[in-house]
């Protein structure tokens, strides 16, 4: 048996405030999502005058990343390089989903949306590593 680590709702508060915080101060308005290791969503945000389809794109770009486990940006560049077939895994092909990793282990992962997919993808980050968690395996 293995012995698995798991976000506390306090680490879910911690990732979504300072991703908040990061965005706030770019000025930029987008929806945070947090789900865990099996993709299951913990947290939903959407802040004032984000765009209304964030609220989905974001869960997506987060379950993506469990699902492969890979940051969401791996299945965009397979399609922007020709890997059409992408298109029709149940996985959304777009930055800004990146995993949250501790101590080599995936524990969920933070899907942002809202402004440019690498700008998502910041948001994501500064969330993750406010609790010293990694986003790379």
């Amino acid at each position: 048996m293995k012995t698995c680590k798991k976000l506390t709702l306090d680490d879910v508060k911690t990732i979504a405030a300072a991703s908040e915080a990061f965005a706030v101060e770019k000025g930029w308005k987008v929806t945070i999502s947090i789900c865990d290791a099996g993709g299951h969503l913990l947290w939903l945000q959407r802040m004032d005058d984000a765009p209304l389809m964030s609220a989905q794109v974001a869960p997506e770009k987060a379950r993506t990343c469990v699902m492969t486990r890979k940051p969401s940006k791996v299945m965009e560049d397979m399609v922007n390089n020709g890997r059409f077939a992408a298109l029709d895994m149940p996985v959304l092909p777009i930055e800004g989903g990146e995993l949250i990793v501790v101590d080599g282990d995936i524990v969920g992962a933070v899907g942002v949306s809202g402004v440019k997919a690498s700008e998502d993808a910041q948001i994501a980050t500064a969330g993750i590593t406010a609790i010293g968690a990694s986003t790379a395996l």
